[in-house]
């Protein structure tokens, strides 16, 4: 993790590199970055690199100059310090293609320090100095690129400096030197601040790196699942926006099973109000159901003590022997379990303003036998449709759902026949106490979406579209 103070332009630049680059197919998750986004970075980020270009060590100088008419003179400037430096004006842009560019004008250092000549062999003066630099600008453009691990990275591809218009004054020793002299000392300083500027704001680019290679495409969802965010296609740099097209597919950990379907074509809308836009579609919401259905996640065995007590439907035999009497003889004052499991992955759709779930399984019921082990009793076939609210916590969607229509069928009976239907509200209130209630609970903890550092979204919006959902956000950084 980095703090604000390291939390710069560099993070943005970081979330512009998201995450590596591979080959694959159509997307799953898909980010648009804004100009307003890179305007965020740029404004928390000068302060980090104004502490940067604090750093700049200024050599001692020395040299031997003509200066008439006193002919030559020996000079030294040592102990040389920045003593302040403002970059007041500065730009991010979008480089088509590349990646982005930072403009810094009129920028100023003031430099401190001492110097000492020497001339017509004997005559020695000494002082001290202030330097101050104005009118100084810094130009670069960063590339994006995925590095040798498949992790992000960024590098200079150019980088320009220039320094401006100097005033230097001279404190101490013979004040009708420093007009003669000012001139040579003037150019030899901007020389050796010029020569510091681009190396530095290379280094602080390069800096990011140790920071990305951090960053792990695979984001950990719970026990079950993971969710892996690598890009299937190079960014997209235009005048604009960058877009980036994620995998976005969750996979059983350690264990990367391809689902029986692949994503859906689909582009963000143009927006600009926010800094970023995500958009998640139906492909990722199917593979986690696909992962969690493999792993069992759907199967919830429900005992008596999760009914509520004022219930007066129990799970015994009593109660379901109004319906089914042959099960209260075979099975006289015996309490109940019931498995609820999904027999295939359940289907997410989206639609406008509207997410649904078709859920295909069975529920099985058992007598507990008074040595703990189960009687099977009855199984029922039966689909359930829910619909689904979404909304964004933190860096994490996550929802609620309920229930919409359910239908049972019976499947096999080892109490003889019954009629099915008799036990609709039974089911339902099962459902609807002790099933959906579990689900929720999971939906709650969320699902991480792509971020780097402390990152917050704020400002957040979300709309479901057909074959997607629509995250608009900010975007702040937390110290």
């Amino acid at each position: 993790m980095v703090t604000l103070g390291r939390m710069s332009l560099w993070c943005l630049l970081a979330l512009l590199a998201l995450v590596p680059f591979t080959l694959t197919t159509n997307a799953g998750v898909k980010v648009k970055l804004t100009q307003k986004g890179l305007d965020y970075g740029r404004l928390i980020g000068m302060s980090t690199l104004q502490q940067k270009l604090k750093t700049i060590k200024v050599p001692d100088l020395s040299g031997t100059e003509k200066v008439a008419p006193i002919g030559k003179v020996k000079y030294s400037l040592t102990g040389m310090q920045i003593t302040n430096l403002g970059l007041p004006k500065s730009q991010m842009g979008m480089v088509p293609g590349t990646g982005v560019s930072l403009a810094i004008a009129n920028a100023f250092i003031s430099v401190h320090g001492n110097w000492r000549v020497r001339y017509l062999h004997f005559i020695k003066d000494s002082g001290s100095f202030d330097l101050s630099v104005n009118a100084l600008t810094i130009n670069t453009n960063i590339a994006l690129k995925s590095d040798e691990t498949g992790r992000p990275a960024v590098s200079t591809v150019s980088c320009t400096s220039n320094v401006g218009s100097a005033t230097i004054k001279f404190h101490g020793g013979a004040s009708w030197l420093y007009n003669l002299f000012s001139a040579y000392i003037d150019k030899a300083l901007r020389s050796a601040l010029q020569k510091q500027i681009c190396p530095l704001v290379t280094d602080a680019i390069a800096e990011l790196n140790p920071q990305l290679k951090t960053l792990n495409v695979l984001a950990h969802v719970d026990k079950y699942a993971e969710i892996e965010y690598s890009m299937v296609a190079s960014p997209v740099v235009s005048k604009s926006f960058v877009d980036f097209s994620l995998k976005g597919e969750f996979y059983n950990i350690g264990k990367h099973r391809e689902p029986p379907f692949s994503p859906p074509v689909f582009g963000l809308p143009p927006q600009v109000n926010n800094m970023l836009y995500i958009g998640v579609s139906t492909f990722t919401a199917n593979s986690a159901a696909f992962v969690y259905h493999n792993a069992g996640a759907f199967n919830i065995f429900i005992t008596d003590d999760m009914i509520p007590p004022s219930s007066p439907i129990r799970l015994n035999t009593r109660t379901f022997g109004a319906f089914i009497p042959q099960l209260a003889k075979q099975y006289p004052g015996m309490m109940m379990k019931l498995l609820v499991k999904t027999t295939k992955q359940p289907v997410i759709n989206f639609q406008l303003n509207n997410v649904t779930l078709l859920a295909t399984g069975t529920v099985t019921a058992y007598a507990i036998l008074p040595n703990t082990t189960l009687a099977p009793l009855f199984i029922l076939n039966m689909e359930a449709s829910v619909s689904a609210h979404i909304y964004v916590t933190g860096v994490k969607l996550a929802g609620s759902v309920s229930l919409n229509r359910m239908e049972m069928a019976l499947g096999a009976s080892y109490v003889g026949p019954f009629q099915v239907r008799s036990l609709d509200n039974i089911f339902l209130m099962v459902l609807k106490v002790a099933v959906l209630p579990k689900i929720n609970a999971h939906l709650q903890q969320g699902y991480p979406l792509p971020a780097i550092g402390k990152m917050n979204l704020v400002n957040t919006q979300l709309q479901v579209l057909k074959d997607y959902m629509l995250i608009g956000t900010d975007v702040q950084f937390r110290g």
